[in-house]
Order: structure tokens, then sequence, then C-alpha cells
């Protein structure tokens, strides 16, 4: 055999090892996501098979698909959670937090991404420090503090919350996003007579689309799940968000369980259809934002 022969042949060798070695890879990776995808599914497949079982056979079978399906689970689950009024109260939160979150937020993490103000360094630490307390840790003065501002029991100061309470990682997450932006893109809208306004507008807005997107979706899932401040500042049924229903199924020694199910399907459901319409851009963005300092 020539030396150009011995060559190829240990390349040809080298190659199917490598080859191999990539396919083990696979089939480990496939493996670890399949079971992270079965980890993820199965709750809440055992609870679309709760939601269609009496509360009997939840008890004799919990996690298994029903023997017959009770479609009248959701119907009495809708009438008796009041979900007609708690759905329309959390889309109002959802909105209007949101509204106010971009607006807002987007405003500060351009003039801290391009004023940078003395400080700002600083403000950005609190701004990540903040996003981490939980709700617990300041709940009561909160209480107390709302309680002398006359805002406990109404939408407006519960909505108060929700934007404050979401602001640090709003301003955080956005001016990551517009400090890497390219400067000569602003310098040049200034020079062709752009204002501020306009430079944010119609220069800034369009390049952080995925963020402003981003922080829309963490933040309307936050709200749309939030319950301890929605169970705190909120005693009127009529303002209560949809997350209280839960309290509709349960009575002074047990709960109903088979209504609990119907009414957390119909909680997940349009978070789920939101999310797998927009998964793709809130991964990316959330991924974008992450790379970014």
């Amino acid at each position: 055999m020539t030396a150009v022969g011995r060559v190829s042949l240990r390349e040809n060798i080298l190659q199917r090892g490598r080859n191999r070695e990539r396919g083990r890879l696979l089939v480990f990776n496939h493996t670890v996501l399949l079971l992270m995808t079965a980890f993820a599914i199965a709750p809440l497949l055992v609870l679309a098979f709760n939601s269609f079982k009496s509360n009997s056979e939840i008890g004799s079978n919990p996690l298994g698909p029903p023997g017959s399906l009770i479609l009248d689970n959701y119907e009495r689950a809708w009438d008796q959670g009041n979900f007609a009024i708690t759905m329309r109260n959390s889309v109002i939160y959802v909105v209007v937090t949101i509204a106010a979150e971009l607006v807002l937020g987007g405003l500060a993490a351009y003039a801290l991404a391009r004023k940078r103000p003395p400080g700002s360094d600083l403000l950005m630490l609190y701004f990540l420090v903040a996003s981490t307390i939980p709700v617990w840790m300041y709940i009561v003065p909160l209480f107390v503090q709302f309680r002398t501002l006359k805002l406990l029991g109404t939408m407006h100061g519960l909505i108060i919350i929700y934007v404050a309470g979401n602001a640090p990682l709003t301003i955080f997450l956005l001016r990551s996003y517009m400090i890497d932006l390219p400067r000569e893109l602003e310098d040049a809208a200034r020079v062709d007579g752009a204002n501020e306004f306009q430079v944010l507008t119609r220069i800034v807005l369009p390049l952080t689309k995925p963020g402003f997107l981003t922080v829309g979706l963490v933040v309307g899932l936050g709200v749309w799940n939030e319950f301890t401040l929605a169970l705190t500042f909120i005693h009127d049924p009529n303002f209560a968000p949809v997350t209280t229903s839960f309290f509709k199924f349960t009575d002074r020694f047990a709960r109903d369980w088979a209504l609990t199910s119907a009414g957390a399907v119909i909680i997940i459901f349009p978070v789920m259809v939101l999310f797998l319409a927009l998964q793709r851009q809130f991964i990316e963005g959330l991924a974008e934002g992450g790379i970014k300092t």
C-alpha cells in the first residue's frame, strides 16, 4: 500500500469514528430532550384527564385517562368560578400593565442607554436586585401605604402595583437591547432633522421590537398568573382576577378537584395559545437580551 493510500485509509477510519461519536451524542441529546418534554407535558396531560372525570374517579384513578368524558365540568366550572368576570378583569390588568410598562419602561431604558446619567450603572444594579426581591418582603408596608392612600380594593391600585413591580425587569431588559444599537443610525436621523422622540419611535423602536415583544410576554404572563397581590389587595369579587376563581371550588371541608382541574385548563389555555403562537420571537428575544450587557 502506498503512502497516499495509508493516509486515505487512516482518514476514513478517523471519519467513521467521528461519525459514530456524533451519532452517540445525538442519541444522548434526543433522549434527554424527550425525557424533559415528557416531564413538562405529563402534568398538563394529567390535568386535562382529570378535567373530564368525576371526583370519585379522580380518587380511584388520579393519573390515567378518564373512563368517560364529563364535558359538563367545564360549563359548571365556568359558571361557578365566575370566569366571565374574572377573565375580563385579568385581560384589563394584563393589557393596561403591558401598555404602561412598554411606554414608561421604554422611555426610561432609552434615557439610561443613550443619555447615560451619573450613577446609571448603580441604578441598573439596583434594578437587577429589585427584580429578584420576593413580594413577601414588602407586602405589609405596601398594604399599609395603600390603605392610607385609599387604594385598597381598586383595579387601578392593583395595576399600579403590577406596573411598579415589573418596572425594574422591564427597564433592565430594554436597556440591554438599546445600549448596543449602532449610534450611527441615530446620528444620521438627527442630521436629517429628527428630534429625540422621532429618533426613538422611528429608529430605536423598530430595532428593539424583539425586546419589547419579550418584555410584553414576560410581564403579561406574570400578571395573568399572579395570585398573592390580587388576593391581598382586591376584596371585591367584581374586581378579582382569574386566578382567584379557584376559591369558588372550595368549601369548608373539601375541594371539588374535577372543577378545579377544568378551571385550571380554562386559565392555562389562552396562555398556551399565545405562547405557541409567539414562541420563536419570545425565545429569540429572551436569548438576545440575555447575552447583551
